[in-house]
């Protein structure tokens, strides 16, 4: 197997990674004034991100660095092309962590609902425009042959705003919301747990609704391959079993196979996309390809070496993460949700200590 492809392949799987760890968190934060009905659990809910939260992130900053070493044109015509919504992605991000590290700073009700305000909003930006990114990737949008060498992305911002794009944003999005509910169920106790199953069942219908129409529209008008059918099915199959799971109270494999079409969502938008990495809906030339688009053979071998050296290091580390915090979440093992600021840890510090307590 070549170089590029073992390449294109770990790109899939970071960003597998990256949709299923993260897609909870996104979830989990546009659920906050849903499931939760008082202060203790609206910290109950947000504890249970607060351990893995900014190193969920880390899978988003591998997958950038791996494309950017890996295959540079591709990054520098993505990141041109699509640097208005990354850029509004990325606030996000960074709005998102603020506010999960500054709502306990002070005691005050109004203060801490803003930035429940900042953490729903920011939750809800990056699963829309993450599925907006991918469908139009595979869509294509306008490339030309840059004159001073490379690609150029020659379109607007509007151009990504197309009905397909759109779809796939909203499937992505109660993709990741439906996610969120069954994640909270699986790690949460009494009303909150019983809200976001009932929640789970709702959403994770309307998210069947947009994912088998975008799914089935990217299967027949842009994938040249049959077995990619195969995809679509196993993904639809482990959709339809997270949902049963869920009804069934079997919240570990309701979020197991929800990670599952997940996983399966991304493998599938690769698969239709390779071996191109992004298509130019205006001259066939200009399509970036794992040929086209890569380093050097020497450079792919040396980050080959180094990835086959440090990944499994930092899936151990993160696994063992996981597994300390393992615990379920109640508002219960939340402190007086009227302390004051100066008493009151942030939200990682008391998913710790909570976790710790059981």
């Amino acid at each position: 197997m070549e170089l590029t492809t073992v390449w294109i392949i770990l790109i899939a799987v970071l960003w597998s990674g990256y949709f299923v760890l993260e897609g909870f968190d996104f979830g989990v934060g546009m659920l906050l004034p849903v499931v939760a009905k008082d202060e203790a659990e609206r910290r109950a809910v947000i504890t249970t991100l607060g351990p893995v939260w900014d190193g969920n992130e880390v899978w988003l900053l591998v997958a950038g660095g791996a494309t950017f070493a890996a295959f540079p044109e591709w990054y520098a015509t993505l990141f041109s092309g699509f640097y208005l919504p990354l850029f509004l992605i990325l606030v996000a991000l960074i709005v998102r962590g603020v506010a999960f590290e500054y709502r306990s700073k002070r005691s005050s009700m109004t203060w801490r609902k803003r930035w429940d305000v900042a953490i729903t909003v920011a939750s809800f930006v990056p699963a829309l425009l993450w599925g907006v990114a991918f469908a139009n990737l595979v869509r294509g949008v306008p490339i030309e042959p840059n004159p001073v060498g490379g690609f150029l992305y020659t379109g607007g911002f509007f151009n990504l705003l197309n009905p397909y794009a759109l779809v796939g944003g909203l499937t992505t999005l109660t993709l990741f919301l439906t996610h969120g509910a069954v994640f909270l169920a699986l790690k949460t106790t009494g009303d909150i747990q019983v809200r976001a199953q009932a929640f789970a069942v709702k959403s994770g219908i309307v998210a069947a609704v947009f994912a088998v129409a975008f799914l089935l529209w990217t299967q027949l008008a842009y994938s040249d391959k049959a077995w990619t059918w195969a995809l679509v099915v196993v993904g639809a199959l482990a959709w339809v079993a997270a949902i049963a799971m869920n009804l069934m109270k079997r919240e570990g494999w309701a979020f197991i196979f929800s990670a599952v079409t997940l996983v399966g969502a991304v493998a599938f938008l690769f698969c239709v996309l390779y071996p191109n990495v992004m298509v130019s809906s205006t001259n066939p030339e200009a399509t970036l390809t794992i040929t086209n688009a890569a380093s050097t053979p020497y450079t792919l071998k040396i980050m080959t070496i180094v990835a086959v050296i440090f990944t499994p290091i930092v899936l151990a580390y993160q696994s063992w993460t996981y597994w300390v915090f393992r615990k379920r979440v109640s508002p219960s093992d939340i402190p007086n949700p009227h302390e004051g600021s100066l008493d009151y840890p942030h939200e990682a510090e008391a998913a710790a200590a909570a976790a710790g307590a059981k």
